[in-house]
């Protein structure tokens, strides 16, 4: 595939992440769909100049067709905790929706895919950085959905020629123009402690604070939303047929808890109390990917690493709110 303008399908397109995606395809001259059924995406989330799909990626077989050249599928059910309280349909979504997604492409004859995946399908690392040859333990429903996608698209490139990129990353902020993390209920870290400094939520619970870290809170690695857009469009030029590539994605350092706490009150000047709460079950020290590969077969370097400079992206974002 040369890296000419190309019909692109943006699954999940509404949502924080396949949103970006999407805006940076329309940016670089591509052609854009978004399908998306607003479950947890936002119809206003999709950008300007991408035309828009209300339905289920189920049945994505009703408008895929030869006309496209390429799949980007971001479609899935992602929040931990839920998926062990109920897994069951993060199993018919994640997995079943894209067994019938990879069914659509091999009719329509589709055959370019990249697939956001996650680093969830490591688990508890035995060493960091991870990298792409680590073990495959998974220690929820949702990490154990999306590393049976990646065996899924495996079986489907050896079998069918598909060429497809799984691209792996763990904890994605920051924000990019309107586009933002607005989730319900939100989990993540740094939109926590920003409603705090928003005066929307009393304190930021700090889980653990006696892990084998620096300063005894769990390090992540976080990557700017914009970075992880720009990786998606390397991808796509960079799967060949019949060939699964799978990449981490990630700034290849961590940041403590108490180092985005201590951020987002230096970037946007307000108190940000915080409370001492128990480990939850299953959270690792440190959790730091290796991106390596990415940078060998896809040419690409994280362009912002500075965690106050992602902080002060979404503190933009939060401050501002999306367009409705």
């Amino acid at each position: 595939m040369s890296e000419s303008s190309r019909k692109c399908l943006v699954t999940g397109g509404a949502g924080y992440i396949g949103s970006v995606v999407a805006a940076h395809l329309l940016a670089a001259g591509h052609t854009v769909t978004v399908l998306d059924d607003l479950s947890t995406g936002h119809r206003a989330a999709v950008p300007e100049g991408a035309a828009f799909i209300e339905g289920r990626v189920q049945d994505t077989g009703r408008w895929l067709d030869s006309s496209y050249d390429a799949v980007l599928h971001f479609a899935a059910f992602s929040q931990v905790g839920q998926s062990v309280a109920d897994p069951e349909p993060y199993w018919r979504n994640n997995v079943g929706g894209t067994a019938d997604l990879l069914a659509a492409m091999r009719d329509a004859g589709v055959r370019t895919l990249v697939f956001s995946s996650t680093a969830a399908t490591y688990g508890e690392p035995d060493a960091v950085p991870i990298t792409e040859d680590a073990p495959t333990a998974p220690t929820n429903p949702y990490g154990a959905t999306k590393l049976a996608v990646d065996h899924m698209i495996g079986g489907e490139c050896a079998a069918h020629g598909l060429a497809a990129v799984s691209l792996r990353y763990f904890n994605v902020a920051g924000a990019y123009g309107r586009h933002g993390e607005r989730h319900d209920p939100e989990t993540h870290l740094i939109p926590l402690v920003l409603q705090v400094a928003r005066g929307e939520r009393e304190a930021v619970a700090v889980y653990g604070d006696d892990y084998p870290t620096p300063d005894g809170t769990c390090v992540r690695d976080y990557i700017h939303v914009a970075d992880l857009a720009e990786a998606h469009l390397r991808a796509l030029f960079a799967a060949r047929d019949g060939e699964h590539l799978i990449c981490n994605l990630g700034n290849g350092n961590g940041f403590s808890v108490h180092e985005v706490i201590e951020t987002v009150r230096k970037v946007t000047g307000h108190p940000v109390p915080q409370v001492a709460a128990a480990r939850r079950a299953g959270d690792p020290a440190v959790l730091v990917a290796s991106a390596e590969r990415a940078r060998e077969t896809l040419g690409w370097t994280p362009r912002r690493p500075d965690l106050a400079g992602i902080v002060a992206d979404a503190w933009e974002f939060a401050r501002r709110g999306p367009e409705r």
